[in-house]
């Protein structure tokens, strides 16, 4: 039986809770509750992070569910425990302030290394498993990172192991200049190691490169640019816990469909006959399925209008069983000029919706359409209509409209 249950509640956490669970729970309050953030409740911070710190530690944990909070104090018979800072707690759980705005203590963890990795459209909508190839830095096995033999690592004497040299530069009497730079001694290192003393595996460097293959789970319904990480996989220092290895996604152009979030959208090219009398067509789907669309009887498709199929669109990431809507656009092609003859265009017009009417004033001009030239209204190429005869003649930069009066 447990004791006493207050870290337990002030987590939100069952006793039963594993690691995990703390982590996700204590991560959710610190960042909530931190000084920085939340300056009103200091003393709930610090209780969030003795209550972590307590039960994270299986020892500590096991004392305190059998003898409660004055068990720890005591120690359970022995000299009791003393609890850390919540700063302290804080920084070694995000890493160094958690960018929280405290300085960082020291270099904790490596960076982080990023690789791309090219996916098809089929990839995020079925989900994937693929396999990437890397070379990362590891610690050196045979020197475990020393670089050389036990006790042949020295301190740079020229820079004091800081790996920078300063030197001062008098510019006038009473006015210097302080110059910094690599120690040309230890590249900056701040050690040496005698030659002879180095590790002939990894030639002094502490680490050897090895080549890693990782399987990237690429989950339905990820998107474009989305992060998958491999926690510890980067690369190896001495001293330092390793970074991690993002893997970026980036999703290639498909040929038929482009993604808008959970959306799908297409472009469909019908006749006029298929947008006046209806249509039917076959679209394969991201999964290799065919599906049947058609319009309804009586139905106009008109050029650029917008359709959806819901349902058929990308699944969304965690719940595959949702997904987004298939967008179609169409586009009505017309048929060449002189297509029909003059004789069957009148029988056609008789099935068409009757024109409208238009009254034609006595003294109006008739004009013939021309086609349109785009570089006619480029900057530079305009040209009037009187500006000379050749142009009248067909020798301008572009078609004119012709008018002739009745």
């Amino acid at each position: 039986m447990v004791k006493e249950t207050r870290y337990y509640e002030v987590l939100g956490v069952n006793p039963t809770a594993g690691a995990d669970e703390l982590k996700r729970a204590y991560r959710k309050l610190a960042l909530k509750y931190h000084p920085d953030k939340n300056p009103e409740e200091p003393e709930k911070f610090k209780l969030i992070s003795q209550a972590y710190e307590v039960l994270a530690d299986p020892k500590k944990r096991e004392i305190y569910d059998k003898y409660g909070e004055q068990g720890l104090k005591e120690g359970a018979g022995g000299g009791g425990f003393s609890f850390s800072s919540p700063m302290d707690i804080f920084d070694m759980f995000f890493g160094g302030g958690g960018g929280m705005g405290r300085g960082r203590r020291g270099p904790q963890k490596g960076k982080d290394v990023c690789h791309q990795m090219k996916v098809s459209l089929e990839d995020l909508y079925n989900g994937a498993v693929r396999k990437l190839a890397l070379q990362k830095n590891v610690i050196c096995p045979k020197c475990d990172g020393e670089g050389g033999k036990k006790g042949a690592v020295q301190s740079c004497s020229n820079c004091k192991g800081t790996g920078m040299q300063v030197r001062i530069h008098q510019l006038a009497p009473g006015m210097v200049q302080q110059i910094q730079s690599v120690c040309s001694d230890c590249n900056g290192e701040g050690e040496r190691i005698n030659p002879r003393d180095r590790c002939k595996n990894c030639s002094g460097k502490k680490t050897v490169r090895e080549r890693k293959i990782l399987e990237v789970h690429v989950d339905k319904g990820m998107q474009d640019g989305q992060q998958i990480r491999f926690g510890g996989e980067g690369d190896q220092v001495p001293g330092l816990e390793p970074g991690d290895i993002l893997i970026v996604l980036d999703e290639k152009e498909h040929e038929t469909f482009k993604r808008k979030n959970m959306d799908l959208i297409m472009n469909m090219e019908i006749g006029i006959t298929e947008a006046l009398c209806g249509f039917q067509r076959v679209i394969k789907t991201l999964d290799d399925r065919n599906i049947v669309i058609q319009s309804i009887p009586g139905e106009v498709i008109r050029h650029s209008d917008i359709k959806c199929i819901p349902g058929e669109g990308m699944p969304r990431h965690r719940n595959p069983f949702e997904k987004g809507r298939l967008i179609i656009q169409f586009s009505v092609t017309f048929p060449d000029n002189s297509w029909i003859s003059l004789d069957r265009l009148k029988e056609l017009e008789k099935l068409l919706p009757p024109r409208e009417a238009v009254t034609v004033p006595i003294d109006a001009e008739e004009c013939n359409l021309m086609p349109f030239d785009v570089r006619h209204d480029k900057p530079g190429q305009s040209s009037n209509a009187y500006d000379s005869d050749e142009d009248e003649m067909g020798g301008g930069h572009g078609p004119k409209v012709a008018c002739a009066s009745q």
